[in-house]
């Protein structure tokens, strides 16, 4: 502050210096007319002349009518005499020797006026942080323990990435232990894994864990439209590193500068290239970076130039996956800590009903409830807000404000119903989570299914069931109201049948006919259950007449199934939409009593209350998260 203050201080004092120089040159006189003096005596004799003001060589004088005027003095000893006789005022002031020098500075001021400025702004320039003259220093920031101390005890539901990583720590402790025996860290570490598992928590927990200065930068921040910066940048931010180690430098998002090189129209001469070339020779050049390990994180190793991935630069590379059912219990018992919580709370039962959440879905569940709890006016937060909130992230938020008519309701609940027959008929499906009719995300209404467990793989009699389930709407619509009333509700069921039927011909050799072949290409992908798809421009037309046959009969064969299941199951469609149409949202367990004809208790829905003013509403202390926007929903398996 004291610095902006003396800047602030200097620019006040020179708009002073040039508002006073302004006044000097507008506070002279005003041009008075210059006369004759052979006509200033003849005013003067006329007793025109009513006052003179004589300043050295110059005679300055008022009419009697009040007009101004000036002269040159020609030393007339007479003058003075003829003044007194005709009774003119004579005011004299000495002579202004410097009158000259005071000229030629006056009239060189502006140059040098300007001059200063230049050379004042230029000192600035190389004195500031932002300079141009600095424009290729790094842009890393030190991240001290004011931002928050990070420790292993901070991060959950990656185990085997954290052991992984020990070893650096112990190295930064103790580097004489690994020296004795000639051992080398590693010079690089490259964090692998899909956005939201905790990889830069994990680079500051290792900094956290060591007691080391930890540089955080992103690959991003290299990158300037002038050539050369980048490369400049990569060099100080090593040579800031050379002067703080033993510390950690973190990339994040590596890709944007480490890409392949060769691909680009610049014929390997452009900016993100040479930044490149930078960054591979400082970390394996002739100069050891002693105590410089460097972090870096992304989520598209593919992209990443070989030369950067090789031993002696990225030489360990260590996958930060999505967390299995103990790590999501682990992680959700973390964030957990830091609210109030009910004592009906368990998050081993969250964690179950969260496959495929990473870690900062998990915190967006977490922080998504305590704001329910606000909202509700409690003091905790229950299993309740919990279980909305886990809705909220997976399906989106309720728009009950939309308004439906009664037959669009009726369509929607018969084609959920549709869904959920056809998935609770097949025992490949996954079992039915909750099944809705109130409009949520895009969707007028959805079942929800998740699997019992942590799938890593999936078998064809799965893919088969889930193309059956997403064709169980539109067949319901179809039986119920008829082949001229059916919707483009289907649309998105329709969507995600072609991807699935896709990948199991093109990609994992599904097909008797191509048998155990890869027909993916370099085509426009579609990405569904992690997995791409691509359409090869090499295969014969023969080839492509035979894939799209088998798509089709893939297709038209469950789909057919679902038909015939919904056909056998009619009653138990016709219970269950009107379930739907009941209580709106249903659980799996509701479901399953419904179709089995029993009845169950209507729902009660929580309303939102307004607290009084006596009452007093939980502070942002005891809720950390609430203020923070909540992430964009995940969409899960739904249909």
């Amino acid at each position: 502050m004291n610095k902006n203050y003396k800047n602030l201080s200097i620019w006040i004092a020179v708009a002073c210096f040039i508002f006073l120089l302004f006044q000097a040159f507008n506070s002279g006189k005003e041009s008075i007319p210059n006369i004759a003096y052979s006509e200033f005596l003849n005013d003067v004799d006329n007793g025109k002349v009513s006052a003179v003001i004589i300043r050295g060589l110059t005679i300055e004088g008022t009419t009697l009518d009040g007009r101004v005027f000036a002269t040159y003095d020609p030393r007339d000893p007479e003058l003075v005499k003829k003044l007194i006789a005709k009774n003119v005022q004579i005011i004299a002031s000495p002579n202004e020797e410097h009158s000259t020098l005071m000229h030629l500075f006056l009239s060189w001021l502006p140059l040098l006026i300007l001059g200063g400025i230049w050379f004042f702004a230029l000192r600035q320039m190389q004195a500031g942080g932002n300079k141009a003259m600095g424009f290729g220093k790094s842009k890393a920031k030190l991240l001290s323990e004011k931002m928050g101390k990070v420790t292993f005890s901070d991060v959950a539901g990656i185990d085997e990435a954290k052991s992984e990583l020990e070893e650096i720590v112990d190295f930064l402790r103790d580097p004489n232990k690994f020296r004795r025996l000639g051992g080398k860290i590693p010079r690089g570490v490259l964090l692998v894994g899909s956005p939201g598992t905790g990889k830069t928590l994990l680079a500051r927990a290792i900094a956290g864990e060591a007691n080391v200065p930890f540089f955080s930068i992103s690959g991003s921040e290299f990158v300037e439209m002038f050539v050369g910066v980048g490369a400049s940048r990569v060099r100080d931010m090593f040579d800031q590193g050379k002067k703080s180690a033993p510390c950690i430098i973190f990339i994040d998002e590596i890709d944007a500068v480490g890409r392949h090189r060769g691909f680009g129209l610049g014929g390997g001469n452009d900016e993100r290239e040479q930044t490149l070339n930078q960054l591979l020779v400082e970390m394996d050049g002739f100069e050891e970076n002693n105590g410089v390990i460097i972090i870096s994180a992304t989520n598209r190793p593919d992209v990443l130039d070989p030369a950067l991935l090789r031993p002696g630069r990225f030489d360990r590379q260590v996958v930060v996956p999505v967390p299995d059912l103990n790590g999501r219990e682990k992680i959700l018992r973390v964030h957990l800590k830091k609210i109030p919580l009910s004592s009906d709370v368990d998050p081993l039962i969250i964690a179950r009903g969260t496959p495929g959440f990473s870690g900062a879905d998990l915190a967006n569940l977490v922080n998504e409830a305590a704001l329910l709890a606000a909202r509700r006016g409690k003091r905790v937060v229950g299993m309740d807000e919990l279980e909305e909130a886990k809705d909220k992230v997976m399906m989106g938020a309720e728009r009950r404000s939309m308004v439906m008519t009664e037959e669009e309701k009726k369509l929607t609940a018969y084609h959920e119903a549709g869904h959920a027959i056809v998935a609770l008929n097949i025992p490949e499906s996954d079992p039915i989570h909750k099944a809705t009719i109130i409009p949520r995300g895009r969707a007028l209404g959805m079942v929800m299914r998740l699997p019992e467990q942590d799938r890593i793989s999936v078998s064809r009699v799965k893919l088969e069931a889930d193309l059956s389930v997403a064709a169980g709407g539109r067949i319901a619509e179809e039986m119920i109201f008829g082949h001229e009333k059916i919707t483009a509700g289907a649309s998105s069921d329709i969507n995600q049948a072609t991807k699935i039927a896709r990948l199991m011909i093109l990609e994992w050799g599904m097909s008797d006919k191509l048998g155990f072949l890869s027909y993916a290409g370099d085509g426009a992908q579609e990405v569904f259950l992690g997995h791409s798809t691509t359409a090869n421009k090499n295969i014969s037309s023969s080839t492509a007449k035979i894939i799209d046959e088998e798509i089709r009969a893939l297709v038209d064969k469950t789909y057919d199934r679902a038909k015939k299941i919904l056909e056998n199951n009619r009653e138990a469609l016709e219970l269950l939409a009107q379930g739907l149409l009941e209580h709106e949202t249903l659980t799996g367990e509701d479901i399953k009593k419904i179709v089995d004809g029993q009845k169950i208790v209507k729902q009660k829905r929580i309303e939102i209350v307004k607290p009084s003013k006596k009452s007093k509403m939980p502070s942002s202390k005891d809720m950390p998260g609430v203020g923070k926007s909540p992430k964009k929903s995940k969409e899960p398996k739904t249909l």
